[in-house]
């Protein structure tokens, strides 16, 4: 009838009704920041690329990161610790995965349990790095002076990719570990019960699960290739 008017709340007026995606809008928001996130982390490993191919000589992962800790630096174990840091990066994805699905269940006790060790494998992950960059920066790898292709080149520009990727992505992962505890320290005050979901914990899995699959792509394209 022309004239009539819908009575409807504030908050459906303000909403816009239902997601065509069937998302909330902090999930889609999530989304459009991780692609954007994507493309960035994609640039600057195409960017790599270009620098390996234009480079006359390129160091070899396997000469230059061979060190691991409390191990004498006269033993070469190519990788082996950047493997260890994947390898637990990963993990920490898994147990991401366990707190997702038991706040699906609203299990707050199995929520806190997870993302507590989600939270102990960033910061391993993060305490790894920065044992790398400090050995990479001191030499500790070896005598890189006699190295054909040295690392720490101007002409190489060896070093900077490697701080400015790995620094790049360790400031995500810095960032998600300080996002997680924030979380977990609301999900164990059951601020998350009280409001009937989880969806928070979902919203940084999304970031978590990102950071770690760039990882991948860090470790294969920089270490690997």
């Amino acid at each position: 009838m022309a004239g009539h008017v819908e009575n409807v709340s504030a908050a459906e007026a303000w909403e816009g009704g239902r997601s065509p995606f069937n998302v909330t809008y902090g999930k889609m928001m999530m989304w459009f920041f991780l692609v954007s996130d994507a493309l960035t982390f994609g640039g600057f490993l195409v960017a790599l690329g270009f620098a390996k191919a234009s480079a006359d000589s390129w160091p070899v992962a396997d000469e230059v990161f061979y060190h691991f800790p409390f191990v004498d630096h006269s033993f070469h174990l190519p990788l082996i610790y950047v493997a260890l840091m994947t390898f637990i990066l990963i993990v920490s994805s898994v147990t991401m995965v366990l707190a997702v699905e038991a706040g699906h269940r609203m299990d707050k006790k199995g929520v806190t349990k997870w993302l507590g060790w989600t939270i102990v494998g960033g910061a391993i992950f993060l305490g790894s790095q920065a044992w790398e960059w400090y050995t990479f920066i001191s030499g500790a790898e070896g005598e890189m002076a006699t190295l054909v292709n040295n690392p720490y080149s101007p002409e190489i520009k060896y070093a900077n990719y490697f701080f400015f990727i790995t620094g790049f992505h360790g400031f995500h992962v810095f960032t998600g570990v300080i996002i997680n505890i924030i979380i977990w320290m609301q999900v164990r005050k059951g601020v998350m019960h009280e409001r009937g979901h989880y969806e928070m914990v979902e919203k940084i899995g999304l970031y978590w699960h990102f950071v770690d699959l760039v990882w991948v792509f860090v470790f294969t394209f920089f270490y690997l290739v």
